[in-house]
């Protein structure tokens, strides 16, 4: 049985034009990510990896090439990819129940349906008794697992993260990347993360990329 590809990256450059002139942020970048895979890009900090996420999740569009997500040409943002930055991004006036539904809310899928299963990933996930918390009342790791929640909680197709881990002291990287590893596969999620460190790569042993521009 082949397997299907999800997404594709077609040669693409991205070049930012400043007052100072120009910044060439990818060079010809070509790379294939099938469904379930769970792969990590690695490289130095400025090499472009975070801009690679934005033109396959339509933020930006690339100079040259293509982004093509389930076969068609990415034009804009798309509903089925959810996208987790380095910051939890946590409201801090909302409890966890109400920041893991404001995807839905957003997304106007918010209904009893929809809101029963955020509640069965916080169960699921151990965080059902501090629902009614604050994210100040939690910890980095915690607010790391409800920002992962709230971006499953909306069931994207394919999953961006963006160096997640990068505001926890090692040790808490090592227990929340092994947890989030954890809960990706089990919900069967394909995911893309891109990071500057690689033991983050090798703590959930996830398929490398590494990727340097010349």
């Amino acid at each position: 049985m082949t397997a299907e590809k999800v997404v594709e990256i077609q040669n693409i450059s991205m070049n930012y034009h400043t007052l100072d002139g120009e910044t060439l942020a990818i060079h010809n970048l070509s790379f294939d990510v099938y469904k379930g895979e769970i792969i990590v890009i690695v490289g130095p900090s400025g090499c472009g990896k975070s801009t690679a996420l934005s033109t396959i999740s339509g933020l930006i569009k690339p100079s040259s090439g293509k982004v093509l997500v389930n076969g068609q040409e990415v034009g804009g943002t798309n509903k089925s990819i959810g996208y987790m930055f380095q910051k939890d991004h946590l409201f801090e006036w909302r409890t966890i129940m109400s920041n893991i539904l404001i995807g839905l809310e957003i997304q106007r899928k918010l209904n009893d349906e929809t809101k029963k299963k955020a509640e069965q990933l916080l169960e699921m996930y151990g965080l059902a008794e501090f629902k009614n918390y604050y994210p100040s009342q939690l910890s980095g790791g915690m607010r790391q697992r409800v920002a992962l929640i709230r971006t499953l909680a909306v069931e994207p197709d394919i999953l961006l993260l963006d160096e997640p881990f990068s505001a926890l002291d090692y040790q808490t990287r090592l227990s929340v990347a092994d947890e989030i590893g954890t809960i990706l596969k089990k919900e069967r999620k394909t995911a893309i993360m891109v990071t500057h460190d690689i033991s983050d790569a090798i703590c959930l042993k996830w398929l490398p990329i590494f990727y340097r521009y010349t």
